[in-house]
């Protein structure tokens, strides 16, 4: 494909990206080896004023969809549905999208914008569900762990050992996206999928336990206790207004290794982001104040709090760029600047056929 003219700068939250897009080294079918493209169709409505007019607001339809529970399909407004009927004669209606194609990001943009009833749009945990489905690795540690903590094979312990294997080995991107994808408060239905991702019905007691009777268990494993000194270390808030001790990246993972262990903390309902561990202070005595201080540095952590709402608003503003342009924009800057080439990955932002939404009955 022709290299675009004058592309516009790239957002640098984007760059964070790049690893999701590609993985260099993988041969990738060319546009043109492919039959109807996305891309392909696009350029022929293009060049049709009304198709043109009408895809454009197909495109303006996606904040208008909405899912009210995982199990029911999105809520289109008629008037979009209507639009997507406008263009069933139309190439976009038939057009693919392959796995490893060149420029999958703007073809399976141009996919989900003329499928308005199987867009995902508002629920960025099903888009990062997909994002990891689509990643070997990711699907692969993700799928360890749901088979190891279902609710008839539940043993605690291999269940969080398979959890720390994931959150240890899938790349940041993929696990940081699964567990701190932002959720609006009214959509309960993508809340309790973040909510879900780390199995709490198997990985957490089902009964809070004292959360110094935790913390016992916890000190009394080395990797368990070695855990907790990192998260104490790189999430202490040094002022109420969040700052921390060392960056908020750390913090984050300090947060997230600690997830399959004794002291696994989870998101505690499914209209906000707050966390704390499943344990409780009564019956704590004289230790009282200790034990609430201990879960405070969960449920009342600015420092915390502040590293979870910033990864939320990344990923959050990661899909709400304008990919056809950024795809260009990426490889633009990458050919100019070496030092802008990421470690390779495979593309993989959004599945491109039904068959595919169908593995989302994994999460």
């Amino acid at each position: 494909m022709a290299r675009p003219r004058n592309p516009r700068p790239l957002p640098p939250a984007l760059l964070l990206l790049l690893p999701l897009l590609l993985r260099a080294g993988d041969h990738l079918p060319t546009e043109g080896r492919l039959t109807n493209s996305c891309i392909q169709a696009r350029r022929k409505c293009q060049a049709d004023p009304t198709c043109n007019a009408t895809y454009h607001y197909l495109n303006s339809c996606a904040s208008s969809i909405s899912t009210s529970s995982p199990a029911e399909e999105p809520l289109v407004p008629e008037d979009c549905m209507e639009a997507a009927q406008q263009l069933r004669n139309s190439s976009l209606m038939s057009c693919t999208c392959h796995r490893r194609m060149k420029n999958q990001a703007t073809c399976l943009n141009i996919y989900w914008t003329i499928h308005p009833a199987r867009s995902l749009d508002s629920d960025l945990c099903l888009k990062f569900a997909m994002l990891c489905t689509l990643n070997d690795k990711c699907d692969r540690l993700r799928k360890a762990y749901g088979e190891a903590c279902s609710g008839s094979r539940c043993q605690r312990h291999t269940c969080q050992r398979q959890l720390r294997a994931f959150f240890e080995k899938a790349s940041e991107p993929h696990s940081q996206g699964l567990l701190l994808c932002p959720c609006a408060p009214t959509d309960q239905g993508c809340g309790q999928r973040r909510r879900n991702t780390i199995a709490p019905s198997c990985a957490l007691p089902p009964e809070a336990p004292n959360c110094l009777e935790l913390r016992h268990v916890c000190v009394s494993d080395p990797l368990c206790r070695s855990r907790l000194a990192d998260f104490q270390t790189h999430c202490h808030p040094m002022d109420i207004l969040g700052t921390c001790a060392t960056e908020e990246s750390r913090c984050l993972r300090a947060y997230m290794g600690l997830i399959g262990t004794a002291l696994t903390p989870n998101f505690v309902s499914n209209i906000n982001a707050s966390v704390a561990l499943s344990c409780t202070c009564r019956g704590s005595g004289n230790l009282q104040e200790e034990c609430e201080r201990l879960e405070e540095s969960f449920s009342h952590n600015p420092c915390l709090m502040e590293a979870i709402s910033a990864k939320m608003r990344f990923h959050s503003q990661l899909f709400s760029q304008d990919w056809a342009a950024s795809t260009f924009s990426v490889m633009e800057r990458q050919n100019k600047n070496p030092a802008l080439r990421l470690q390779p990955w495979v593309p993989t932002l959004f599945s491109c056929t039904l068959t595919l939404i169908l593995l989302l009955s994994l999460w």
